[in-house]
Protein backbone atom coordinates (compact mmCIF):
# COMPACT_ATOMS: atom_id res chain seq x y z
CA UNK A 1 0.00 0.00 0.00
CA UNK A 2 2.93 2.25 1.14
CA UNK A 3 4.32 1.53 -2.61
CA UNK A 4 1.33 2.78 -3.80
CA UNK A 5 0.37 5.70 -2.27
CA UNK A 6 4.17 6.58 -3.23
CA UNK A 7 3.67 5.96 -7.04
CA UNK A 8 0.35 7.97 -7.14
CA UNK A 9 2.21 10.60 -5.39
CA UNK A 10 5.10 10.80 -7.48
CA UNK A 11 2.69 10.34 -10.88
CA UNK A 12 0.13 13.48 -10.07
CA UNK A 13 3.38 15.83 -9.26
CA UNK A 14 4.79 15.08 -12.90
CA UNK A 15 1.15 15.56 -14.33
CA UNK A 16 0.68 18.75 -12.92
CA UNK A 17 4.03 19.59 -14.05
CA UNK A 18 3.49 18.72 -17.60
CA UNK A 19 2.19 21.67 -18.70
CA UNK A 20 5.49 23.56 -18.38
CA UNK A 21 8.25 22.87 -20.75
CA UNK A 22 11.52 24.60 -20.29
CA UNK A 23 12.43 25.31 -24.29
CA UNK A 24 16.20 25.80 -24.61
CA UNK A 25 17.06 29.52 -25.75
CA UNK A 26 19.87 30.45 -27.90
CA UNK A 27 21.58 33.57 -27.04
CA UNK A 28 21.85 37.01 -28.93
CA UNK A 29 25.17 38.13 -29.16
CA UNK A 30 25.80 41.87 -29.82
CA UNK A 31 28.59 42.04 -32.37
CA UNK A 32 29.06 46.02 -32.95
CA UNK A 33 27.24 48.98 -32.82
CA UNK A 34 27.06 52.55 -34.32
CA UNK A 35 25.64 55.54 -32.82
CA UNK A 36 22.41 54.87 -31.14
CA UNK A 37 21.23 51.70 -32.71
CA UNK A 38 21.89 53.59 -36.52
CA UNK A 39 23.64 50.40 -37.30
CA UNK A 40 24.75 46.93 -35.08
CA UNK A 41 25.51 43.67 -35.91
CA UNK A 42 23.96 40.59 -33.94
CA UNK A 43 24.69 36.78 -34.10
CA UNK A 44 22.08 33.78 -32.76
CA UNK A 45 23.66 30.77 -33.25
CA UNK A 46 24.94 30.50 -36.98
CA UNK A 47 23.50 33.37 -38.49
CA UNK A 48 24.72 36.81 -38.58
CA UNK A 49 21.91 39.37 -38.67
CA UNK A 50 23.07 43.39 -39.46
CA UNK A 51 20.04 46.13 -38.76
CA UNK A 52 19.99 49.45 -39.82
CA UNK A 53 18.10 53.07 -39.79
CA UNK A 54 16.87 53.69 -43.15
CA UNK A 55 18.45 56.98 -43.86
CA UNK A 56 15.64 57.82 -46.45
CA UNK A 57 13.11 58.03 -44.46
CA UNK A 58 14.12 60.61 -42.28
CA UNK A 59 10.56 61.46 -40.50
CA UNK A 60 9.99 57.84 -38.99
CA UNK A 61 12.82 56.13 -39.43
CA UNK A 62 12.30 52.58 -40.21
CA UNK A 63 14.94 49.53 -39.22
CA UNK A 64 15.74 47.52 -42.17
CA UNK A 65 18.28 44.26 -41.90
CA UNK A 66 19.61 41.68 -43.73
CA UNK A 67 20.63 38.29 -42.50
CA UNK A 68 23.15 34.86 -43.63
CA UNK A 69 24.53 31.76 -42.17
CA UNK A 70 28.01 31.82 -41.26
CA UNK A 71 28.74 29.26 -43.72
CA UNK A 72 32.76 29.28 -45.23
CA UNK A 73 34.01 31.60 -42.71
CA UNK A 74 31.18 34.05 -44.10
CA UNK A 75 31.21 36.92 -41.54
CA UNK A 76 35.55 37.38 -42.12
CA UNK A 77 34.91 37.03 -45.95
CA UNK A 78 32.59 39.91 -46.01
CA UNK A 79 34.58 42.27 -43.65
CA UNK A 80 37.23 41.42 -46.08
CA UNK A 81 35.71 42.47 -48.90
CA UNK A 82 34.31 45.59 -47.50
CA UNK A 83 37.90 46.58 -46.18
CA UNK A 84 39.31 45.97 -49.48
CA UNK A 85 37.18 48.57 -51.32
CA UNK A 86 38.51 51.37 -49.08
CA UNK A 87 41.51 51.70 -51.22
CA UNK A 88 40.28 50.24 -54.15
CA UNK A 89 40.79 52.84 -57.28
CA UNK A 90 38.75 54.09 -58.79
CA UNK A 91 36.17 53.11 -55.74
CA UNK A 92 33.45 50.44 -56.91
CA UNK A 93 30.35 49.32 -55.54
CA UNK A 94 30.09 46.02 -54.92
CA UNK A 95 26.82 44.03 -55.23
CA UNK A 96 26.44 40.78 -52.89
CA UNK A 97 23.60 37.91 -53.43
CA UNK A 98 22.36 36.91 -50.24
CA UNK A 99 19.38 34.16 -49.42
CA UNK A 100 16.26 36.84 -48.99
CA UNK A 101 18.23 39.86 -50.25
CA UNK A 102 20.46 41.66 -52.44
CA UNK A 103 23.41 44.34 -50.81
CA UNK A 104 25.33 46.28 -52.46
CA UNK A 105 27.83 48.35 -50.81
CA UNK A 106 28.53 52.00 -51.95
CA UNK A 107 31.63 53.88 -51.66
CA UNK A 108 31.74 57.33 -51.60
CA UNK A 109 34.82 59.74 -51.45
CA UNK A 110 34.03 63.62 -49.36
CA UNK A 111 36.85 65.78 -48.45
CA UNK A 112 39.15 63.21 -49.11
CA UNK A 113 37.42 60.17 -46.80
CA UNK A 114 36.35 57.30 -48.38
CA UNK A 115 32.79 56.33 -46.73
CA UNK A 116 30.77 53.22 -47.44
CA UNK A 117 26.93 52.19 -47.01
CA UNK A 118 24.67 49.65 -47.13
CA UNK A 119 22.10 49.57 -49.48
CA UNK A 120 19.79 46.44 -49.68
CA UNK A 121 16.45 45.05 -51.71
CA UNK A 122 14.61 42.10 -50.49
CA UNK A 123 13.63 39.66 -53.33
CA UNK A 124 10.61 38.80 -52.51
CA UNK A 125 9.37 42.84 -52.55
CA UNK A 126 10.47 45.86 -53.88
CA UNK A 127 11.55 47.21 -50.68
CA UNK A 128 15.30 49.30 -50.59
CA UNK A 129 16.90 50.53 -47.44
CA UNK A 130 19.82 53.13 -46.92
CA UNK A 131 22.26 52.58 -43.82
CA UNK A 132 23.73 55.53 -43.01
CA UNK A 133 27.65 56.20 -44.41
CA UNK A 134 30.19 54.70 -42.34
CA UNK A 135 34.29 55.08 -42.42
CA UNK A 136 36.95 52.40 -41.92
CA UNK A 137 37.12 53.06 -38.75
CA UNK A 138 33.14 52.66 -38.08
CA UNK A 139 33.60 49.31 -40.11
CA UNK A 140 35.96 47.74 -37.92
CA UNK A 141 34.32 48.70 -35.15
CA UNK A 142 31.00 47.42 -36.49
CA UNK A 143 32.44 44.33 -37.15
CA UNK A 144 33.95 44.05 -33.64
CA UNK A 145 37.64 44.58 -34.57
CA UNK A 146 38.32 47.92 -32.98
CA UNK A 147 41.85 47.18 -32.29
CA UNK A 148 42.68 47.45 -35.96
Amino acid sequence: MKNFILFAAFFISYVSFGQIKVIETIPTIRIGVIGQNDIYIQKKADEYTFFYKNVKQEEAPTMKSFSFKEIDNAFENLHKIIESGFTAEPLLDIKLELPDDFVWIHYSKNFGEVYMQFVTTKKDVFDNGFSKSLNLEQVNKLFGKSNM
